[in-house]
C-alpha cells in the first residue's frame, strides 16, 4: 500500500468520524511536479520536512496535531533506538520535534491502523507523546 492510499483512508475515516473536524493534507511531495513548479513550490516553503496531514483541532494541551505518515513496514528508529541514517527522514524528525516545542502534538505514523489510533486518542484527548 502507498502512502498515497493511506492518506485517501485517513481522509474517509477523519470524514465519517469526524465530520466537523478540520484538516489538510500536504500532498506536494506526491506530486510530480515540473521543473518550474518544483522552483516555484521550493521558494515558497521555509522548512524542509512537513508533515503530510495537520488536525487543526485542540485537544487537551495541544494546538493541533501533525502527523508523518509513512507506509507499514518503514523503520523511523534502529533497534537500538537511535533514528535510522535517513536524510528525509531526520528532517521530519526535526520538524516533529520543533512542532512540539511549540505546543502541538506531532508523530510519525506508520500505517493506516496506527495512524488511526493516533489521531482517536488525541481527539478523545487521550494523546501521549510516543517516545
Amino acid at each position: 500500500m502507498r502512502e498515497h492510499d493511506i492518506y485517501t483512508m485517513i481522509a474517509d475515516y477523519l470524514r465519517y468520524q469526524y465530520p466537523t473536524v478540520i484538516y489538510r493534507f500536504d500532498l506536494a511531495a506526491d506530486l510530480k511536479l515540473t521543473m518550474g513548479q518544483a522552483s516555484k513550490h521550493k521558494r515558497l516553503q521555509r522548512y524542509r520536512g512537513y508533515p503530510d496531514l495537520f488536525i487543526a483541532e485542540p485537544s487537551g494541551a495541544y494546538h493541533g496535531l501533525y502527523l508523518e505518515i509513512k507506509k507499514d513496514g518503514v523503520r523511523i528508529f534502529k533497534q537500538d533506538g537511535t533514528l535510522v541514517s535517513d536524510e528525509h527522514i531526520r528532517e521530519q524528525f526535526d520538524m516533529l520535534a520543533d512542532l512540539r516545542q511549540r505546543g502541538y502534538a506531532a508523530e510519525f505514523a506508520i500505517g493506516f491502523d496506527a495512524t488511526k489510533k493516533i489521531i482517536d486518542d488525541y481527539m478523545k484527548g487521550k494523546y501521549a507523546h510516543i517516545d
